[in-house]
C-alpha cells in the first residue's frame, strides 16, 4: 500500500502501512470519499505530517476529529484554512495565547506556521464525513495515531506533549514522561473553557520555557 506521506514519516511508519488494520482503514476511507462528502481534502489527510517532518518534531498537540463543516478542515488539528471563520475552540486557543504571551489576535486560523516550526498538530482520527462528528472513528485511525505517538515517545527526546481534555490525556497515556515534557489541561472548547478548565493554563509560554531549557529553538506562537 503506497501512502503519500512525507518521506521522514514513511521511514518511521512503513510497518504500519502493511498491517491488516491499515489495509481495512484505507479501503474504508476510499469508499467514504467516493460515496460521501468527507473532510479534509484527500491531499490534506496527512498534512500534519507533511508540514512537520519527523526529525523536526518538538511539540505535539493532540486533537480528536477534523472539523466537519465545509472548507474548515485542512489536515492539522484545530487549524482552518485562510479566510475561514475561527471555530470556537480555536478562538479560545488564540485568547489564551493573547493572555499568556500578549500577542495580538491573528488574522488567519491556519496553523501551518506552527507546524513548520516543529509542532505536530495530530488529530486522533484523520478523516470525517461532512456534518457528522466522529463518523470515521473506530475504523483504524486511532490505532495508527497511537503508533505515531508511540514512535515519537520511543525514538525522540525532550518533546513537549500538550494534552487538552480527557480524550487527549487518554491518548497520551503511554508517553515516556521520563524523557518528554507533558502538559495537561482542559479542552479549549467553550463547554470546558467556560467552566474554568482552559484559560490561564499558560501552555504556550511553558512550552517555550522548556524548549529553551533544553537548548531548542522556541515556537513563535504569533
Amino acid at each position: 500500500m503506497d501512502v503519500k506521506i512525507h518521506p521522514s514519516w514513511q521511514n518511521e511508519l512503513s510497518a504500519e502501512f502493511d498491517k491488516p488494520y491499515f489495509q481495512h482503514l484505507i479501503a474504508f476511507v476510499k469508499n467514504e470519499y467516493t460515496t460521501r462528502r468527507c473532510f479534509p481534502k484527500g491531499k490534506d489527510i496527512f498534512a500534519a505530517f507533511d508540514h512537520c517532518p519527523f526529525d523536526k518534531v518538538k511539540v505535539v498537540i493532540i486533537g480528536q476529529d477534523p472539523y466537519h463543516g465545509m472548507g474548515q478542515a485542512n489536515g492539522l488539528c484545530f487549524s482552518v484554512s485562510d479566510g475561514i471563520p475561527f471555530p470556537p475552540s480555536l478562538v479560545n486557543i488564540f485568547k489564551e495565547i493573547q493572555q499568556d504571551l500578549g500577542f495580538p489576535y491573528p488574522v488567519t486560523g491556519n496553523l501551518e506556521r506552527w507546524a513548520e516550526q516543529g509542532v505536530l498538530l495530530l488529530n486522533a482520527t484523520l478523516t470525517v464525513r461532512e456534518g457528522e462528528a466522529g463518523s470515521h472513528q473506530n475504523q483504524g485511525w486511532e490505532t495508527f495515531t497511537d503508533a505515531v505517538i508511540q514512535k515519537i515517545s520511543d525514538k525522540k527526546e525532550q518533546v513537549v506533549f500538550l494534552l487538552w481534555g480527557g480524550f487527549a490525556k487518554k491518548k497520551g497515556a503511554k508517553i515516556d514522561r521520563s524523557k518528554h515534557h507533558v502538559l495537561e489541561t482542559g479542552h479549549p472548547s467553550p463547554l470546558s473553557a467556560n467552566r474554568g478548565l482552559w484559560f490561564g493554563n499558560k501552555h504556550f509560554s511553558e512550552t517555550n520555557s522548556y524548549l529553551q531549557s533544553v537548548d531548542k529553538q522556541i515556537i513563535d506562537w504569533h
